[in-house]
């Protein structure tokens, strides 16, 4: 039954939020659940043929619906010469960070990796202040302290010293975190999956063009790991990335890399159960400042919704 405050335009509004939150979620538990796939690959297989194999499965599994859809006249306009460059532009950004996640899971654990990953959640208000001119927040910049001390606390237990691969994490969050902007930008003038598709593409392309160059001498390992190319390019990429842009379609970046940075949480419980990885006091202690840190970067945009 609606309700009597609000219009039906708002109500609408209200539950096409809700299925996008929704959709989000499942996003970060996919996410969360495929660090422990890429952990057990990446002691094994390079890390730029095992990205570039996974992105073009992907790439290749949708690939017949965005051509479906296109011959159908979809409602959102199609990539061409104008947006090719965009759609370049977060195919790049999803190779970089891709390849630092997975050259991190070397030597680091999922449920670490899982969480330094989530900091993006802090660089992308930092990033729209910095690049795009939107005012940056002093409750932004104490977000941001907080994640930098969980991230010490989590990636050294206390001691000073930095995990190389927890370093290469740190490094891949800009990269995501440059990723949801543009992607949030994109999905409001043109098709999903052709966004999808063209972005998996790039990256799958030249992620296995340096694949062919730098690691040729791993390509056997690759035989025994072909499940998880086929889980990590089918549900965590195919899935998992184009309901990242069907929801960002409602939800505006900042709200969606709230609901994205759960990924963390569902990392390191994959990595619990599955791998029997295990975090101390200190790292525990860490890993909810980084939460705190996060939560507090979005403050002003949780305390707008829940007025709304």
């Amino acid at each position: 039954m609606t309700s009597p405050h609000l219009s039906p335009e708002h109500t609408l509004a209200r539950k096409q939020r809700l299925q996008a939150d929704l959709i989000l979620l499942a996003v970060a538990a996919i996410w969360g659940s495929a660090f422990v796939v890429q952990r057990l690959a990446a002691v094994e297989v390079g890390v730029y043929l095992f990205n570039g194999l996974r992105f073009l499965v992907a790439a290749l599994f949708l690939a017949p619906i965005a051509i479906s859809r296109a011959l159908a006249g979809p409602d959102m306009a199609g990539v061409n010469r104008k947006s090719l460059p965009g759609v370049v532009l977060v195919g790049l950004l999803l190779a970089g960070g891709a390849a630092l996640q997975q050259a991190g899971l070397k030597y680091t654990t999922a449920g670490n990796a899982g969480f330094i990953t989530g900091l993006y959640v802090v660089f992308i208000p930092i990033f729209l202040g910095l690049f795009w001119h939107q005012q940056v927040r002093r409750i932004i910049w104490l977000g941001a302290l907080f994640a930098v001390i969980g991230l010490f606390l989590l990636s050294t237990g206390g001691r000073f010293r930095l995990s190389f691969g927890d370093a290469l994490e740190l490094a891949g969050a800009v990269f995501w975190a440059l990723h949801v902007i543009f992607i949030g930008r994109l999905v409001q003038r043109l098709d999903v999956l052709q966004i999808a598709v063209g972005q998996y593409l790039v990256c799958g392309v030249v992620s296995l063009a340096i694949g062919l160059i730098l690691e040729a001498q791993v390509l056997p390992a690759l035989v025994d790991k072909w499940w998880a190319v086929a889980y990590t390019g089918l549900i965590s990429v195919g899935l998992g990335y184009t309901f990242q842009a069907v929801g960002q379609r409602v939800a505006p970046p900042a709200d969606a890399a709230i609901i994205l940075s759960l990924e963390a949480v569902f990392a390191a419980a994959a990595g619990w159960i599955f791998l029997g990885e295990v975090l101390g006091p200190v790292q525990l202690t860490g890993c909810g400042v980084m939460l705190l840190g996060m939560l507090l970067a979005q403050s002003e945009t949780l305390a707008g919704s829940r007025r709304s």
